[in-house]
């Protein structure tokens, strides 16, 4: 890459100083898809429709909808709110406001995000954590445009623009039951789907140099150690589970351990500590077993393609929790995190409830007839 071209870096404000999160802390549109991106942010900022971010952890969606905010030209702020981290039982209150004496420990009235973003925009990051009552408030906010703080009767109008982001699927998160689809229809007006890394590998050495820059300087380097060129190969050819915040990770640490003029091979750590050179083998214990997974599916789409994939996969899924839960319904549903409808209805897509015991009803065992009164 040319040394004086020039590139469009996203980054959080005060991320120099900021602490270890998993959160993306930079991003780059050099890559084909991310300047497709980049344009299509430019298409929808200027709207005041909500949007919604769906990607990875770790890919970069709270800049995304901070870059949305400035395209917008909206005059109030950018409030963030990380929906997995409410407090159950203050929920509403922090999302809504709430009046002096409205509960124990309310002692002066206070304004709720949705006022404090006036005039801005609201981002209610892993909005899949919402619980269902707080998804029926949140629809009658958006259809109403106005608030009702907790212990008031009178509603505020509020002038804000919501991008909502998620790293789920909410389409499978309403067949389960766990989000209302009147709520996602509402949200999914302007969708941004954001890439993994591994999908956009055009800007993966332009955010390692800005991590470099940026490591360099907190560690006080008076000379940045170059990339060698099997580290740059390295850096591409890794599936990156951890996306950007990964990234940021192993530059970080090659920085630390690496000595000279060069960053090596061996002053790569990726997940697990992974050497780059033994990303092949399978024999590594302490790899997770997600990036197992990632890895095995990546040589998958590699080869030509199976038109029945996506059912093989899911069938394979589903068998074998179903058997790992001795064919325990209720237990395969919680261990996949689905409802119990949802789970039988996959099983008699696969004919997994025939197979489990209506075809061989004398070899059942005593824990699979227990799965049959399930």
């Amino acid at each position: 890459m040319s040394p004086d071209k020039k590139i469009n870096i996203l980054s959080l404000p005060g991320s120099e100083t900021q602490p270890l999160s998993i959160r993306a802390k930079a991003m780059v549109f050099c890559d084909h898809s991310s300047q497709e991106l980049l344009s299509y942010l430019e298409q929808i900022a200027p709207s005041d429709a909500p949007v919604l971010i769906t990607g990875e952890t770790g890919t970069g969606k709270e800049l995304v909808a901070r870059h949305v905010h400035h395209l917008s030209g909206r005059k109030g702020p950018f409030i963030a709110v990380n929906c997995g981290a409410i407090n159950e039982q203050l929920a509403e209150s922090e999302l809504f406001g709430h009046e002096s004496g409205a509960f124990t420990g309310a002692i002066r009235r206070q304004e709720g995000w949705f006022e404090a973003a006036k005039d801005g925009t609201l981002f209610l990051d892993e909005i899949g954590d919402l619980s269902l009552s707080l998804q029926v408030k949140l629809l009658r906010v958006l259809q109403e445009k106005e608030v009702v703080r907790v212990g008031s009767r009178k509603a505020t109008p509020v002038n804000i623009r919501l991008v909502a982001a998620t790293n789920i699927d909410l389409e499978q998160s309403v067949v389960a039951g766990h989000f209302r689809l009147d709520l996602f229809y509402r949200l999914n007006i302007a969708q941004v789907s954001l890439p993994p890394l591994r999908e956009r590998t055009g800007d993966i050495l332009p955010l390692a140099d800005y991590f470099l820059g940026l490591y360099g300087k907190r560690l006080n380097l008076q000379t940045l150690p170059a990339l060698s060129e099997p580290v740059k190969q390295a850096l591409i050819r890794y599936s990156w589970p951890g996306n950007i915040r990964e990234l940021e990770n192993v530059i970080h640490f090659a920085l630390m351990v690496s000595s000279g003029k060069a960053i090596q091979l061996e002053h790569l750590k990726f997940t697990g500590g992974l050497h780059p050179l033994s990303q092949q083998s399978t024999s590594n214990t302490s790899e997770p077993p997600l990036d197992v997974i990632t890895r095995q599916l990546d040589k998958i789409f590699s080869q030509p393609t199976d038109e029945a994939l996506f059912d093989t996969l899911e069938h394979l899924i589903i068998e074998r929790a179903y058997q790992h839960a001795r064919y325990n319904q209720v237990r395969t549903a919680e261990l996949l995190g689905i409802s119990r409808n949802v789970l039988r209805t996959l099983l008699k897509r696969h004919g997994l409830l025939e197979e489990s015991f209506a075809f061989n009803p004398d070899k059942l065992t005593g824990q699979q007839w227990n799965a049959v009164g399930q």
